[in-house]
């Protein structure tokens, strides 16, 4: 792909964002200038790059991860047809030296010469449909939720145990426990609707489900991740690496050596949710139990057994999206050589 001419960084706040261009051979040409995060401050933005020359076909505008505050920006481009690139903001602060001033200023500039040094890694972000940001929402909401009702369950627990009683406060405990519980439910009936009114993501839910141990939240969430995936979505191993339970080698020389991990980066939910399978199929399915107790019996410990296991259901549920085939229990795959010729 041909490089652009100029590389726009944007450092994104709550309530404005800075922009800085620099252009190849690298240099800053236009110096960082201040807008306001809205309506008004993206169309002063268009504005100030057409004065100096930077249009949606010679450039590409990089900005950092922010969540939401950077999100009403990233559609508003991308609807006016703008490259842009999200990069995490942990990966821009490590290709500089921690040196000099920190501002919004400085940030923008170096962000803008992140994306000139870095062009060929860059990201392109594109909207999700709306249906997968619905899904995202409910999911990131339901687990807040679990998060309260263990916390609410918790005190519940220790007000019980307590010698002098206060029966309000275990009643109000109790009223929140009974009220998280029903908005659970609500919202995994309206992730089943939404998934349900969609052939597309419903058949995809349907094939990730058909796998032993997956249920309907883990399909969710790896159907967000597939996705959001640009290369190759249904690459088990950039899936096992992305969510963090890809084991890595770590040894040097003769005298540093470490059992391989995984390295716990990603998104921890959906580890848990692995984990839970990985549990799940260890003790209702036959080959995985087998494979578990034999794994064990040689010296393995349980969790890189586990870990194991996980890895080989991401392999399954990618092989299962990829020839859009349901999983079939006791499949095994038949070299061409055995096959007789007729």
């Amino acid at each position: 792909m041909k490089r652009p001419k100029y590389y726009v960084g944007v450092d994104i706040s709550s309530k404005s964002f800075t922009a800085a261009v620099g252009k190849e051979p690298w240099e800053i040409v236009v110096a960082a200038k201040e807008f306001s995060n809205d309506p008004e401050g993206f169309t002063e933005l268009l504005k100030w790059l057409e004065h100096h020359g930077v249009h949606a076909d010679n450039m590409v505008l990089c900005m950092e991860s922010t969540g939401v505050y950077g999100e009403r920006l990233a559609y508003f481009l991308s609807a006016k047809q703008y490259p842009i690139a999200i990069e995490s903001p942990l990966k821009v602060k490590r290709a500089f030296m921690p040196a000099g001033h920190k501002n919004d200023q400085v940030d923008s500039q170096q962000i803008a010469e992140y994306a000139y040094r870095f062009y060929d890694e860059l990201v392109y972000w594109k909207p999700r449909e709306e249906i997968l940001e619905q899904i995202k929402v409910f999911l990131a909401i339901r687990e807040q939720y679990v998060v309260q009702k263990t916390g609410h369950l918790n005190a519940l627990n220790a007000l019980k145990r307590k010698v002098v009683e206060t029966p309000l406060a275990e009643a109000l405990h109790e009223r929140s426990i009974d009220q998280i519980k029903k908005n659970i439910k609500e919202i995994d009936a309206e992730i089943r609707r939404l998934i349900d009114e969609d052939p597309k993501y419903g058949d995809m839910i349907r094939l990730l489900m058909s796998v032993p141990g997956v249920g309907l939240l883990l399909a969710a969430n790896i159907l967000l991740i597939m996705e959001n995936t640009p290369n190759d979505p249904v690459n088990p191993k950039q899936l096992a690496a992305y969510i963090g339970i890809c084991p890595y080698e770590h040894r040097s020389g003769s005298s540093i050596y470490k059992p391989d991990s995984s390295s716990h980066y990603g998104p921890p939910k959906v580890r848990k949710l692995l984990y839970l399978a990985s549990l799940s199929v260890r003790t209702h399915q036959q080959q995985f139990k087998k494979y578990f107790l034999r794994k064990v019996a040689e010296g393995k410990p349980k969790k890189l057994v586990l870990n194991n296991i996980a890895n080989k259901l991401v392999k399954i549920m990618c092989a299962v999206v990829k020839t859009q085939t349901p999983y079939i229990p006791d499949y095994r795959s038949i070299h061409p050589s055995l096959y007789k010729l007729s």
